[in-house]
């Protein structure tokens, strides 16, 4: 089992390399292609906080955008039970994608019991397959929460069994992942280093709008002040990239990789 673990482990971290091939004048060889991008959230309204700018960013640009929420954070409200709070989050879930133009999938899962397993693996493989995703963003390896950990192990292995024949599940293998990207939550920071930086100037409006369908967002479930800490958060980002607001991922360290015909 340990030498199966290990394997798949590394597997998975060669099928999330994201490998740069950049030409004399410094553009991405895949710059133009069409893009399908798909982040995968513990809870709804994690994707949505951490790089919903992004994702408002690239369907501006003319990209395909979908949102997978592993479970719906159901258990976070005191106020309400985790069923009332569930369908609550479903229906803020649902609007917040309507503003993204995304298309969003609900995952079977229940909050604080997001289960590190194999067919959680296959489960996400299988959305994957699915929504034939061409870069993935979900969390950072290290988290205060569980579930974030846990979403973060399954994806990583999942883009491998996407792409495996051998793996059987309702839709043929995809193996179109071009690359993996973490985003930056306060709940993730341990060994969060800011990789890339994407400007998102121009979709702070949009952002805002989005993720204040969420009560949790607006402040009327938790004290931390969720809007106050991102939108500083893209100013301090886009502040080191030069921009006004940009938001930061990070990546596994095997991607962090360029590959040049000439120097920059």
């Amino acid at each position: 089992m340990f030498n199966h673990r290990f394997k798949l482990k590394t597997m998975a971290a060669l099928a999330c390399l994201a490998l740069l091939i950049v030409n004399p004048a410094g553009q991405s060889a895949n710059q133009n292609a069409a893009r399908v991008i798909l982040a995968i959230g513990a809870h709804a309204g994690d994707m949505e906080i951490t790089c919903g700018a992004v994702l408002a960013r690239q369907q501006r640009a003319g990209d395909r955008i979908a949102l997978l929420h592993l479970t719906l954070g159901e258990g976070g409200n005191p106020k309400l039970s985790p069923k009332e709070y569930g369908e609550q989050k479903r229906r803020e879930a649902l609007a917040a994608a309507k503003i993204l133009k995304a298309e969003v999938v609900f995952g079977p899962y229940q909050d604080g019991q997001l289960p590190n397993d194999e067919a959680a693996r296959r489960y996400v493989a299988d959305v994957i397959r699915q929504i034939k995703p061409t870069h993935i963003i979900t969390h950072w390896e290290k988290s205060i929460h569980k579930d974030h950990a846990a979403a973060h192990a399954i994806v990583k292995d999942a883009v491998l069994l996407a792409s495996l024949a051998g793996v059987v599940t309702e839709h043929p293998p995809h193996r179109g992942v071009r690359a993996v990207y973490y985003a930056e939550n306060w709940e993730d920071a341990e060994g969060f280093k800011p990789y890339l930086y994407v400007d998102v100037s121009e979709d702070l409006t949009r952002w805002k709008e989005c993720v204040t369908q969420y009560e949790f967002i607006r402040g009327g479930v938790s004290s931390f002040p969720y809007l106050d800490y991102y939108e500083a958060l893209a100013r301090v980002r886009g502040a080191e990239a030069r921009k006004r607001y940009a938001v930061a991922f990070e990546v596994d360290p095997m991607a962090k990789k360029r590959v040049l015909d000439s120097l920059p």
